[in-house]
């Protein structure tokens, strides 16, 4: 008995992706992983800005009730989305790198804004 190429195996040899597509992919990947950096940065940063203290200085942060909640709220916040930047899990595939891709082209000129107005 001799094999045989099955239509199945031609489509997968037809499939596989060129130079110029692994180049593509590869550029996603990178785009992708750059704005989600990018926007987690940026929600620190406006994250810190509104939980600092309304008129004191830090360091009289105990003096009012209201600024000590919101500045361990702020830090607890931050700790959450320093924690998503640097130890959560990044996207497994091509469908979740292109999602950061649409989804950080939106909101990364928004949460620049955001900063800008805040500060």
């Amino acid at each position: 008995m001799t094999w045989m190429p099955t239509e199945w195996s031609r489509q997968s040899e037809a499939s596989k992706p060129t130079a110029s597509g692994l180049r593509h992919i590869a550029r996603v990947n990178f785009a992708g992983t750059a704005l989600r950096v990018i926007f987690l940065a940026l929600l620190v940063a406006i994250t810190v800005r509104v939980s600092l203290p309304q008129n004191e200085t830090l360091w009289t942060v105990y003096d009012t009730p209201g600024d000590v909640v919101r500045l361990l709220l702020g830090l607890a916040v931050c700790g959450w989305v320093g924690a998503q930047l640097f130890f959560a899990r990044v996207p497994r595939d091509a469908a979740g790198y292109r999602t950061w891709l649409y989804f950080g082209a939106v909101a990364v000129p928004f949460a620049l804004i955001c900063l800008v107005a805040v500060w």
